[in-house]
C-alpha cells in the first residue's frame, strides 16, 4: 500500500472542522512528522476532557487503611469513564514527626463507591467553558476496599524545613501509566502522618469512554 503524504506545512490559520480529510505531512526527506504542533495536552484539552484538582494545608492519616485524610480521586462505578492520570504534584511544608515514604496508593471495588465526607470541585483545564467530569476529589473519604502501594515518591523527614534534607516535593509526570476504571481510585500515601496542616496535593487527569 502506497501512503502519501504532503511536504511541508497544511496552509491554514484556522482550525480544520471535525469530519473533513486532511493529508498527513512529512519533511523534505519524506519522513512522517507525528511531533505535537501545540503543548502535549492541547487536544485532549480542547476536547473537555482534561481536570484537575488541588488542596493546600492539609494533614494526611497513615496509609494504606479505609478512614483517608488526604487527596483521594475516585471514578465512581458506573460511570461509563476510565480515568487516565497524567500529573501528580506534592509538597510538604511542614516537617513530619516520624521519617515517611510519600507515594500513591490506588484500590478498587466493581460494586461500592468511594464514601465522600469532604468533596474537593474538580475543575475542567479548558477554564470557563469545559465540561463537567465523572473523575471526584476528597480530602476526607471513606475506602470501600483496603488500598494498596502503588507508587513511590520519596520520604518526608523529621528536620525543620530550613535543614536539608527535608523531604521532596514536585510534579511528577505519570504519563497515563495509572488508569481507573470505574470503581477505583487513587490517593496520597503517607506512611506516617504529615506534619500539621503541612500537606499540599495535586492530580490532572485526562477521562475517556470505558468501552
Amino acid at each position: 500500500m502506497l501512503i502519501q503524504n504532503q511536504v511541508g506545512p497544511i496552509a491554514t490559520t484556522t482550525s480544520i472542522s471535525a469530519g473533513l480529510q486532511s493529508p498527513a505531512r512529512a519533511g523534505q526527506l519524506g519522513d512522517t512528522i507525528v511531533s505535537e504542533l501545540h503543548g502535549r495536552y492541547y487536544e485532549a484539552t480542547k476536547q473537555q476532557s482534561v481536570f484537575s484538582g488541588s488542596i493546600a494545608g492539609a494533614t494526611t492519616t497513615v496509609g494504606l487503611t479505609a478512614t483517608y485524610v488526604g487527596l483521594c480521586l475516585s471514578n465512581p462505578v458506573g460511570s461509563g469513564k476510565n480515568i487516565i492520570l497524567n500529573k501528580a504534584g506534592y509538597a510538604f511544608t511542614v516537617a513530619f514527626a516520624a521519617g515517611s515514604v510519600i507515594g500513591l496508593m490506588t484500590g478498587y471495588n466493581s460494586s461500592t463507591n468511594v464514601t465522600h465526607t469532604t468533596p474537593v470541585t474538580p475543575r475542567s483545564q479548558l477554564f470557563g467553558i469545559g465540561a463537567t467530569g465523572v473523575g471526584l476529589l476528597d480530602t476526607s473519604a471513606t475506602l470501600p476496599t483496603a488500598p494498596t502501594l502503588n507508587t513511590i515518591f520519596g520520604a518526608g523527614l523529621t528536620g525543620a524545613i530550613t535543614t536539608t534534607p527535608f523531604g521532596l516535593g514536585g510534579v511528577v509526570d505519570l504519563e497515563g501509566s495509572i488508569i481507573l476504571p470505574p470503581g477505583a481510585y487513587v490517593a496520597f500515601y503517607t506512611s506516617t502522618a504529615s506534619g500539621a496542616a503541612g500537606a499540599n496535593f495535586s492530580f490532572s487527569w485526562e477521562e475517556v469512554s470505558a468501552v
